[in-house]
């Protein structure tokens, strides 16, 4: 094969935990950190470019002006710079793994830009169930925010991701437009294998590529690993897209709000699902939560053995 993949990272929340930070609960979620330890994050970033990761996302999915406003206190100011503390938290790594590392990198720095649901810190976004109280244009006022403050420090490309329902696809598509010279990756949470979290049939919520040409893929992620053969089978065989494929699963285990995370891993790694992927047209690869750097290595291993040239 001939076409290359891209390599994102895995759980951002997964490595703050692991070095013994207390997120899971948070309505800021990881984003706290960037009032509160920085550090940390920029950590996790250099974690996963020695990983081979080639894509950083920024800790702000679970962002908001109005979230930093109601839970650290911040005005509107204060609350704008975490979007650029953020984002330079993961250029000041990439910078410094190429200083430091005979392999020189084009590392993407992807805003992430999580569903409306996640700001609601009710785990709406793995059901949707706030989309039937919202018009395309009560999405689009809500997310043209965050996505303004991550124009203006100087993301890449935006990761609209975890997004449970076609139609908050639908408001981000057309969002945006409002910022021509910016790409995007968009992803869906799915709950089955040919459905996103909200019920709406993927094979169609995935046409939602065709309105824009600032797409570099569209595809799923935070779901089971188990289920992404059969969504991207299933739409292969149903729709034709310019667009590649992007995913990035969970571990498997199965997010709880009232306790959390349940569930054990299973004994698949992702990499030992890969190569399967990029046959079905998956050319950007990479994990969600409780996914980590080693899951990372061990994708970077078989691609590089096995898969498509790498960038």
């Amino acid at each position: 094969m001939e076409e290359s993949v891209t390599l994102l990272s895995g759980g951002l929340s997964t490595e703050l935990e692991a070095a013994g930070l207390l997120i899971e609960g948070d309505p800021l979620w990881s984003a706290r950190l960037l009032h509160t330890n920085p550090q940390a994050i920029k950590n996790v970033h250099t974690s996963y470019l020695k990983s081979g990761s080639e894509v950083l996302s920024t800790a702000t999915y679970q962002a908001s002006i109005k979230g930093f406003m109601q839970h650290l206190g911040a005005n509107v100011d204060e609350a704008a710079k975490l979007f650029h503390v953020a984002v330079n938290l993961a250029k000041e790594a990439a910078e410094e793994f190429n200083m430091q590392s005979k392999e020189k990198r084009n590392i993407i720095v992807a805003g992430s830009i999580g569903p409306y649901g996640a700001f609601l810190h009710d785990a709406s976004e793995y059901t949707g169930s706030y989309t039937r109280d919202m018009s395309i244009e009560e999405f689009k006022d809500w997310h043209r925010v965050q996505m303004q403050h991550l124009v203006s420090a100087g993301v890449d490309l935006f990761a609209l991701e975890t997004i449970p329902s076609q139609k908050e696809a639908e408001a981000l598509i057309q969002l945006l437009r409002e910022f021509p010279n910016t790409k995007a990756w968009l992803s869906y949470s799915c709950q089955s294998a040919s459905s996103t979290s909200f019920g709406d049939k993927f094979e169609e919520a995935v046409k939602v590529a065709t309105a824009t040409h600032q797409l570099v893929a569209i595809g799923v992620n935070c779901c089971s690993p188990d289920l992404i053969s059969s969504i991207l089978s299933s739409a292969n065989k149903s729709c034709s897209l310019d667009t590649d494929w992007i995913v990035y699963p969970n571990s498997g285990e199965e997010w709880n709000h009232s306790v959390g995370w349940q569930g054990s891993k299973p004994v698949k790694l992702l990499s030992d699902y890969a190569l399967e992927w990029v046959q079905l047209g998956a050319r950007w690869l990479g994990g969600c939560c409780r996914t980590s750097p080693a899951d990372i290595a061990s994708l970077r291993d078989v691609l590089r053995a096995d898969g498509p040239e790498k960038h």
